[in-house]
């Protein structure tokens, strides 16, 4: 029993952060009538405490039902956000490895200097430069369109941060042998550098996904237009009767990123470690 013991903590702490979700999963399985008992002190503002039950009494597939088939506008914010997260990962694989490359095999003047500023560049938060960016789009004639959010993310110095470190771990006895075997720059780069660090470039891919798949500033700053929403702002009106339909949508938007998190995890955990490790 007492082997167990430490475990108890970090069980009770999973069990904290998970409920939520647990509840959240439960609640959308439940009928209009059964939310509106749990809810009405809350949404119709009577008398009472809410109440809320793990598992529903009555489970009923009909909130999805309605979200996948009556809601088209769930669709086309749904394929916003596919086709914003895609093209900002596929942007940062394309500029940020080549850039991560630079910063961890090449010498050159100011270096030191320059992978500084894009630390700092990295701990700015997004209200600091929002100001900024929106006159920078605005001057470009890019705001509301998917565009300015795309662009401003694909030079994100974040990726190239977390890949450089990989990067530098590639062992220069290698290179050097590839270089005595009359291997280029970019052989070695293709043939050596990504093979080696593509554990870091999973780990900039997983947490790229997180962070884009649930952006709310960004398109609330620079679109206007609310066709051109990402899912994360998709929430119907909290009503009674509309109750089953956001937390249905709640749970299908939540999916995609449980899914790549568990896919991504073992990269993830080694980005963090090589994020931490100070050189």
């Amino acid at each position: 029993m007492k082997k167990y013991f430490p475990l108890f903590l970090p069980a009770a702490l999973s069990l904290a952060v998970w409920l939520p979700v647990l509840f959240l999963a439960g609640g959308s399985l439940m009928g209009t009538a059964e939310l509106t008992k749990n809810l009405s002190p809350v949404l119709n503002e009577t008398y009472g405490y809410a109440s809320w039950d793990l598992l529903p009494h009555f489970p009923t597939l009909r909130p999805y039902v309605r979200l996948l088939l009556d809601q088209p506008q769930f669709f086309v914010m749904f394929w916003n956000s596919v086709k914003l997260t895609g093209a900002i990962l596929i942007g940062q694989i394309i500029f940020g490895v080549p850039a991560a490359w630079g910063f961890a095999q090449f010498d050159f003047p100011g270096k030191k200097y320059l992978f500084t500023v894009y630390i700092v560049l990295m701990l700015m938060p997004f209200q600091v430069t929002m100001v900024s960016s929106y006159l920078v789009l605005d001057q470009f004639s890019l705001l509301d369109t998917h565009w300015g959010i795309i662009l401003p993310a694909v030079f994100s110095t974040f990726p190239v941060f977390i890949i450089y470190r990989f990067f530098r771990g590639v062992p220069c006895a290698v290179i050097e042998s590839a270089q005595l075997d009359g291997a280029g720059k970019w052989q070695v780069f293709f043939h050596i550098g990504i093979p080696l660090g593509m554990p870091g470039i999973m780990s900039a891919i997983v947490l790229g996904f997180l962070e884009y798949w649930n952006m709310i500033e960004q398109p609330l700053t620079f679109l206007r237009d609310k066709t051109l929403w990402p899912l994360s702002l998709y929430l119907p009106d909290i009503a009674a009767d509309k109750a089953g339909l956001a937390l249905a949508a709640s749970v299908v938007t939540l999916a995609p990123a449980i899914l790549v998190f568990l896919y991504g995890q073992s990269y993830l955990e080694q980005g963090i470690i090589a994020a931490s490790v100070k050189e």
